[in-house]
């Protein structure tokens, strides 16, 4: 496997490649636009198809129709160029078609600005579209977690058939690492039984809502049985995804005293800031969420109910994620926000806020 220097950006578009993606529709935004340039470049040479679309809603529509023909296919955005998809992600976790989205977050609302950021975390795990769908969402904290998610992004997709997201942020996009270069994975699109090939001999094929799949009455409507089961149908489905798919890395929990959540270019702040606080006798521990959706709850049933405190680090204005780990410990430990705004977190602030809870003098979120 050779190592290479590359850009987060550009991992991440090396990792479509990698996972035999052969469909990209992409428009420029900063700071994801490296991704774009380099499909444009690398899609030439493995004989694939770049599109750079007219707008973000006509380069999900565009995965929208490369998916539902069995092809391994993604865009990318930034924010708002992000909240443009939702109508179309919404689209194809109805249709049930594997697709991989990628999120290089900025900060702000509205426009917002190009500085990095973790701003768009509700957005990207609660779903911006109309309807009952969650996508799988993986938030990487390196180059090489860039690319190594976008090739589980791919086969999650197919797994599950859904819209799988990749949360990155701009630092990590932005920044320069050495890579380890996977062999080159093929993918036949001809593999699926559901997937469109125009018209040929057999039952037609049609890709839509699947709602319509299930039962009707003998007058071909849709009863409440069939509303039902169709509702049945997607409860298991995120049941499932959630019972056999959340990922998060640990450290030091077996000891702690106060634990860390952070995901992304902050959770590599919370692991110097454990280290160092260590060296002074303190003991803090991480949870870092990988999959964001499911949020890794196992993760948190692990803690003991004397733990002093947890610390939800992000990199926004008022915290996004700490809504969920509220929920994932059920009040049993206090939780405390270190939302950094536009900056990278810093050490010594979340060894300051340790501190505090150790001391009993620090509040809580409610």
């Amino acid at each position: 496997m050779k190592k290479k220097l590359m850009k987060g950006n550009q991992a991440l578009a090396e990792g479509a490649i990698r996972a035999g993606c052969r469909f990209y529709a992409g428009y420029p935004i900063t700071p994801q636009t490296e991704i774009v340039e380099y499909m444009s470049d690398r899609m030439l040479e493995v004989d694939g198809n770049y599109v750079q679309a007219e707008s973000e809603i006509g380069a999900i529509s565009m995965v929208y129709g490369a998916a539902s023909c069995g092809y391994r296919a993604m865009t990318s955005s930034s924010g708002p160029g992000f909240v443009l998809k939702q109508e179309g992600i919404s689209y194809i976790a109805s249709a049930e078609l594997p697709a991989v989205i990628i999120n290089v977050q900025r900060i702000g609302s509205g426009l917002g600005d190009i500085s990095p950021a973790q701003d768009n975390y509700i957005l990207s795990v609660k779903g911006g579209g109309h309807g009952d769908y969650r996508p799988i969402v993986y938030a990487p904290s390196s180059v090489q977690e860039n690319l190594d998610y976008t090739l589980l992004a791919f086969e999650k997709a197919e797994q599950y058939r859904t819209p799988v997201v990749l949360l990155s942020d701009g630092a990590i996009g932005q920044m320069m690492e050495s890579v380890r270069i996977p062999d080159m994975q093929q993918h036949d699109p001809n593999k699926f039984e559901w997937a469109l090939k125009g018209k040929q001999s057999g039952k037609n094929k049609i890709v839509t809502s699947n709602m319509y799949y299930h039962e009707q009455d003998k007058y071909g409507r849709y009863t409440q049985d069939a509303y039902a089961a169709y509702g049945r149908y997607l409860a298991d489905k995120v049941k499932n995804i959630q019972e056999n798919e959340q990922l998060y890395e640990e450290k030091y929990l077996d000891d702690a005293d106060v634990v860390l959540v952070s995901y992304g270019i902050s959770s590599r702040i919370c692991k110097a800031a454990i280290e160092t606080a260590r060296k002074e006798g303190i003991k803090l521990g991480l949870i870092r969420p990988i999959s964001l959706f499911p949020f890794p709850n196992k993760a948190f049933d692990k803690l003991s109910d004397s733990l002093k405190g947890i610390i939800c680090v992000e990199m926004n204005s008022w915290g996004q994620m700490v809504d969920d780990i509220k929920l994932a410990v059920n009040g049993r430990i206090p939780v405390h926000m270190y939302a950094s705004s536009a900056y990278i977190p810093d050490e010594d602030t979340i060894i300051k806020m340790a501190k505090e809870i150790l001391n009993s003098d620090a509040k809580e979120v409610l």
